[in-house]
Parts: C-alpha cells; sequence; structure tokens
C-alpha cells in the first residue's frame, strides 16, 4: 500500500473532465500500471469508455436494491474493464433528494473495507467540481486522494471552477497530504488559451501539466464508447494523452499547496488577457450603440 497512488481528477461540469480522465488512465495502463477507477459523479460515466457500455451500476443504487451496502460483494459493485482496469461508480440520489456526496463516503469506505484498493498502483477518482460541497470534497478531505489534478480550459467558469477546487485543496493541505498536482487544460480554442492556462497555473503555485488539443476524433471514439486509446491507438490525439499519462507518472511526490487567488484577481488577469471587458470598456460600446442606433434614426 505504501506505493500506492490515489490521484482525483476534478473540473467544472462539461468541461470534458471525464474524458480526459479515462484516456488518461487507458495510456497508464499500457504503461503496466494497475487501476482501480472510482466514479465519485453522479452522471456515473466515470467509467463508460473504459467499460465500453452505456452506464455501470452503482453503488448506492445496487444497495438500494440489496437492502443496505453491507449486503453487497465487492464483485457485485467492481467491473474490470480495458485492460484489466477496475471499475465502479458511487452513484447519487434522484435530483432534488438527498446529498449526493454521500454517495461517495458510502462507496470509499465499502471498497476500501473489502479489498478493493489492494494489488493496484493507481486509485483514480473521478470528481464533479463546479461546487466543492462537503460530500464532493471527500477524497480531499479524507486524504484519499493524495494529487488533483484540475481539468479546466479558457473559458471564464472554468477557470473560476479551477480557482475554487484550489480553495478546497488549500483547507485540508495542512491537515493532511494532499497537493495540487496541476492544471490540464482541455482546449477549446477560446483566445490566448495556453497563455491563460499557465497564468492561472502560476497564480495557483502549480504547473500547467498538459494541453489537450481539440481533436473531433474523441467525439468520434465516444460514440462508440472507447477511449481513442482503444478507438484509434495510432491517432495523434492517442499519443497526446499517453503524453499526458507520462507526465502524471513522473509527478509522483511534486504536488504543492496551492494559492488560489480573489474573484476581482482572478478577474483581473482576464481583463489583462484581453478576454474580459471592464464594466467603463462595457458602457463605452453600449453608448456608442445607442448613439449610432439614435443617429440612424434621426437620419
Amino acid at each position: 500500500m505504501g506505493s500506492l497512488r490515489q490521484i482525483a481528477f476534478y473540473g467544472k461540469g462539461g468541461i470534458g473532465k471525464s474524458t480526459t480522465s479515462q484516456n488518461t488512465l487507458a495510456a497508464l495502463v499500457e504503461m503496466g500500471q494497475r487501476i482501480l477507477i472510482v466514479g465519485c459523479d453522479p452522471k456515473a460515466d466515470s467509467t463508460r469508455l473504459i467499460l465500453n457500455t452505456k452506464l455501470q451500476e452503482t453503488v448506492l443504487s445496487l444497495a438500494a436494491e440489496a437492502g443496505s451496502v453491507e449486503d453487497l460483494e465487492l464483485e457485485d459493485v467492481l467491473k474490470i474493464g480495458y485492460k484489466g482496469i477496475k471499475c465502479t461508480e458511487s452513484g447519487g440520489p434522484e435530483p432534488g433528494v438527498g446529498c449526493a456526496g454521500r454517495g461517495v463516503i458510502t462507496a470509499i469506505n465499502f471498497l476500501e473495507e473489502n479489498g478493493a484498493y489492494e494489488d493496484v498502483d493507481y486509485v483514480s477518482y473521478d470528481v464533479l467540481g463546479d461546487v466543492v460541497c462537503g460530500g464532493f470534497a471527500m477524497p480531499i478531505r479524507e486524504n484519499k486522494a493524495q494529487e488533483i489534478y484540475i481539468v479546466m480550459s479558457g473559458e471564464m467558469m472554468a477557470l473560476y471552477a479551477a480557482n475554487n477546487i484550489s480553495k478546497g485543496i488549500l483547507k485540508y493541505a495542512h491537515s493532511g497530504g494532499v497537493r495540487l498536482g496541476g492544471l490540464i487544460c482541455n482546449e477549446r480554442q477560446t483566445d490566448r488559451e495556453i497563455d491563460l492556462s499557465e497564468a492561472l497555473a502560476k497564480k495557483l503555485n502549480t504547473k500547467l501539466i498538459h494541453f489537450v488539443p481539440r481533436d473531433n476524433i474523441v467525439q468520434h471514439a465516444e460514440l462508440r464508447r472507447q477511449t481513442v486509446i482503444q478507438y484509434a491507438p495510432d491517432s495523434k490525439q492517442a499519443q497526446e494523452y499517453r503524453t499526458l499519462a507520462q507526465k502524471i507518472h513522473d509527478n509522483c511526490g511534486k504536488g504543492t499547496v496551492p494559492t488560489p487567488v480573489s474573484m476581482d484577481e482572478l478577474e483581473q488577469m482576464l481583463l489583462d488577457f484581453g478576454i474580459m471587458k471592464s464594466e467603463e470598456q462595457q458602457l463605452a460600446e453600449l453608448a456608442a450603440k445607442e448613439a449610432a442606433k439614435a443617429a440612424a434614426a434621426a437620419g
């Protein structure tokens, strides 16, 4: 257990976190690493590309059917996917009812108690990161995940989420061993995206681990419920994920305590990069439009 790497992929919804994590883990298993994926997103989509299936049955849903989690066996919740990767999904309650974080806690405790963490080199948690509530922060809070990788892009809300997740890491960094491993930019082809990602990484006292270029082959693979590594192993995009996997593998023990910034600092950075306009600029543009409209009406 001493050499076990416990990593987590966090990021706002829709950023490509689960796709990035599954492709990276598929590349890691190619490198001879034994892997367990613990899906901590209520959507339960953290393992489907590895299992080549729609959605895996979750710990919470199986426990509800059986009566309680104590009535389950490990083989009930653990499925084997691409090249032997072990997969499980915590699941969540129906929308509007209960706390999804409770499913994360229940699943991790059950897996640990029943030996799922034995004979693996990596445990990877895939966690929703729009809001770092107590439940979703559980892998950080309980010192389960030791290295956090934040999947982001050059979009405003993705940057905001990355900063917010860093605040969650900082809260528990000194009481436990959790560290920020780095940022992974999933390209959205926004203005100055690499520059902005590197600037945010510097502000957060971390590094941009890798810039993953946008490629439609990712969608082609997903339609077949496969990773790019499996679907098109010789493609340029597959090589990008292998490069990312190698960088994460080489990053052991190099995580940092993050230095999140205020919302004002974040907005100032966006202003400095010309991504966002100041209120004065917006008002001036609005006044110019109104003046032009009035002039046209008068003419």
